[in-house]
């Protein structure tokens, strides 16, 4: 363990029917619903872990099983640490899901880096694409965000279409200060994730669908600002 209390092996099985990662390369941008369908999931999960005090410093697509129903399954627990998660230090996680603080030195809460790795990952689900290729303030996308030039950013990630909700809870978990970014309860309680017309197994069924669909298609999701690889998410 380093002074954090890293876990040093994995924690979840890979058995199961593929990646996260996969089914946004096989799908491209799967819209809001898609999102509210798996970030539903991912916010179940992520209370679990939390509230047995441990945070996973690593989220991203590739760290994330998926069953041939489309469960979600949390993986890859190398950069976890165990209860002392409020007051950490040490450089963890992947370069474009990292949280600004973790980039900047800075101590840092555990959860409020796990819910930023989250709001890349729901962003890649809704719009196909990554909202940045790395949170610092020099980077242009997340400058934008910074910077409060919200409609020139979502101009610029193909995302004005995108509803007012949504938009208001990814930049929220964006935010340059973890203490700033929502909690689960709050993302719970968040219009967008309430929205009335959303129907969970509906939305399960539709997906299931487009990925048989998809099969033998070359799709690609889009690629701007940085089109979700292999090898920019390692």
């Amino acid at each position: 363990r380093d002074p954090d209390g890293d876990w040093s092996s994995d924690v979840c099985s890979s058995d199961l029917g593929g990646l996260l990662f996969d089914v946004c390369q096989n799908l491209g941008a799967m819209g809001e619903d898609a999102g509210r369908f798996f970030a539903t999931q991912m916010l179940d999960a992520m209370e679990y872990m939390h509230s047995n005090r441990v945070a996973h410093r690593d989220l991203k697509l590739e760290n994330i099983l998926v069953d041939d129903k489309l469960n979600l399954k949390l993986a890859d627990f190398g950069f976890a640490c165990y209860k002392n998660i409020d007051c950490l230090k040490s450089y963890r996680g992947t370069f474009t899901y990292m949280a600004p603080e973790i980039k900047e030195g800075k101590t840092y809460k555990g959860q409020n880096v796990d819910m930023f790795s989250i709001g890349v990952i729901l962003f890649i689900i809704v719009q196909g694409i990554f909202p940045f290729k790395e949170a610092r303030t020099e980077e242009y996308f997340y400058n934008l965000i910074c910077t409060g030039q919200l409609d020139l950013y979502f101009q610029k990630t193909n995302a004005t279409g995108l509803s007012n909700e949504f938009k208001d809870l990814i930049i929220a978990l964006f935010a340059f200060d973890g203490s700033k970014r929502p909690t689960i309860n709050q993302i719970r309680q968040h219009p967008w994730l309430n929205n009335s017309s959303f129907n969970f197994e509906a939305t399960r069924a539709k997906l299931l669908n487009d990925a048989r669909l998809k099969v033998g298609d070359d799709a690609k999701p889009l690629t701007k600002p940085a089109k979700v690889s292999r090898k920019q998410a390692v």
